[in-house]
């Protein structure tokens, strides 16, 4: 949730040689099952209250018969996708399904990171895909919070949001765990010197004095990150668009969908199914990251949806020289298997926001927010004066008195709110973007006929425009199921820059924005990787 997952940051116990094969097969049900729709009763958010204008967002009853594009989702995805789609053209209706609240989903519930996974990932991806792609993967990862910043900038959401840059530390309590991560550095300040030079590594005692850390602590790794307040960014951003194109842009809240049926002869289009009507369309975007499969049955074993927890705790009264009254951010590696992540509220109560990768198979295939492990729960309830050391925690902070707004539901100890979060994990590690092929998907595609069109011809700018007849020329790419999802817990460093990829395959406005210059062309979605994954994802999800 905001980081948990990378090919480092495994959250997933390593199964022992002992295991037998009805373990195995346990796990294998657990991959292969439907995540269905998101549960009505969900763990509250620390950052959905209170909640935003838009949370319960209905502009009628029922659904439009029609539209030119449908979004399932109203996470960090979609509104980066919207958001995009918009600013290139404002003629397309478009319809938003959200099964729950505005921004219900894992980015409303995730740690506020945009911390991206680079040296810990680096060789293994150069290793699996070469430099070049590896290299890509990198600057794509760390392209976002610029991304993020210039975006809220524009949006007028930058206090709002609290988006910032961070010093983060990855902070580690095991030596060996710790020379790896300098060896692993140390090559990608080699390949990347550029990118990689804002690291630097502290041995016990200097990292210890420079970041008040406990003297548990064997060394650490400081770099530059950022952090956000995810909810608000993306419901500021949703809320511009529906005040800004009222007519082409609805969004239904609490309006699942629950079904898609391919077109027909008598009726080229999609038909998506929701308890509040059913919608024709020619595309449709899935924005909905762990619960994908839920609708995309070939998925399923691909993306998986994990369940982890989050919390919002008081700081201790004498932590501030630690996180500066957040400024910094951290990454916590007290075992192999497992982390855990904090970063700070720079106002209020300055709200620690923490959490933990350490479920393991607990959360694995588990897509039920209602409720969070135990184990996890009691974990990052009690980790924090541990890895700051008891001095420089201090004191439990008190609580102060609630506001009107807040609703008195938050707790009076240390940690205020504790809740749970569906993340995803891609079965070969990186996301999954673009049209989904027919066999992928499931179904088939609208034809070409069905593409969203206008009568301008002079709108004939690109190679790339469809021309559909009796001077009609079309909008869009050709008609589809587009996706993406899997981020396997890197969301905040994937969705934004994957969403406006899509947005331009949409719109057939790759060339204008030289999408393979910054897009990583491994992301997007084959029948090739689909069945390769397929094959890797027992070894990487149960074997690993």
């Amino acid at each position: 949730m905001g980081n948990l997952i990378s090919h480092t940051r495994q959250p997933y116990v390593r199964p022992k040689a002992s295991w037998k094969p009805a373990r195995e097969t346990h796990v294998r049900k657990l991959l292969e099952a439907s995540p269905g729709l998101p549960v009505p009763n969900p763990t509250i958010p620390f950052w959905t209250v209170p909640p935003a204008p838009i949370a319960t967002h209905l502009p009628l009853e029922y659904i439009p018969a029609y539209a030119d594009i449908v979004i399932i989702g109203s996470g960090i995805t979609a509104a980066s996708f919207a958001r995009t789609l918009f600013g290139e053209n404002d003629s397309l209706h478009v319809v938003m399904l959200e099964a729950r609240d505005a921004c219900s989903g894992a980015t409303g519930r995730n740690g506020g990171h945009i911390n991206p996974p680079l040296y810990h990932d680096y060789t293994t991806l150069k290793g699996d895909y070469g430099e070049d792609t590896a290299k890509m993967i990198m600057r794509f990862r760390l392209s976002h919070l610029a991304e993020m910043k210039r975006a809220a900038a524009e949006e007028h959401l930058t206090e709002e949001c609290q988006i910032r840059e961070v010093e983060t530390i990855d902070v580690f309590y095991d030596r060996t765990l710790f020379e790896e991560a300098k060896e692993k550095l140390n090559r990608y300040k080699t390949d990347m010197p550029v990118e990689a030079s804002s690291y630097r590594s502290y041995e016990a005692a200097e990292g210890i004095q420079n970041f008040h850390l406990s003297p548990l602590s064997v060394g650490c790794i400081s770099t530059v990150a950022g952090a956000v307040h995810p909810y608000r960014l993306v419901t500021g951003v949703l809320s511009r668009l529906l005040s800004e194109y009222p007519k082409e842009f609805q969004l239904y809240t609490q309006t699942p969908c629950t079904s898609i049926t391919q077109p027909t002869p008598a009726s080229p289009f999609y038909t998506v199914t929701t308890p509040r009507g059913s919608i024709k369309t020619p595309h449709i975007i899935h924005a909905t990251n762990a619960y994908v499969s839920h609708l995309v049955t070939p998925l399923r074993r691909i993306i998986v949806p994990v369940c982890e927890s989050m919390s919002a705790q008081r700081p201790g009264v004498t932590l501030t020289p630690s996180t500066l009254s957040g400024a910094r951010s951290f990454v916590f590696y007290g075992q192999r298997e497992g982390f855990d992540y904090l970063t700070q509220l720079p106002g209020g109560e300055n709200e620690l926001m923490f959490g933990a990768g350490l479920a393991g198979l607990v959360g694995l295939g588990n897509a039920d927010d209602s409720m969070y492990s135990v184990y996890s729960a009691t974990h990052i309830s009690g980790a924090l004066p541990v890895y700051f050391g008891e001095r420089n925690w201090g004191a439990e902070g008190v609580a102060v008195e609630e506001g009107e707004e807040d609703g008195g539901e938050w707790h009076q100890g240390r940690v205020k709110a504790l809740w749970s979060g569906i993340l995803s994990n891609s079965a070969d590690g990186l996301p999954w973007v673009g049209r989904l092929p027919v066999k992928v998907a499931g179904r088939k595609a609208p034809p070409v006929s069905s593409t969203p069109a206008t009568q301008d011809v002079v709108a004939i700018k690109r190679k790339e425009d469809i021309v559909m007849g009796s001077g009609r020329v079309g909008m869009t790419a050709s008609p589809g199921e587009w996706i993406s999802a899997g981020y396997s817990g890197e969301g905040m460093v994937h969705a934004w820059m994957s969403a406006k990829a899509v947005a331009h395959m949409v719109l057939g406005t790759e060339g204008d924005v030289d999408l393979g210059g910054w897009f990583p062309k491994v992301f997007t979605v084959t029948e090739k990787r689909w069945k390769s994954a397929q094959k890797r994802n027992a070894v990487r999800l149960v074997s690993k």
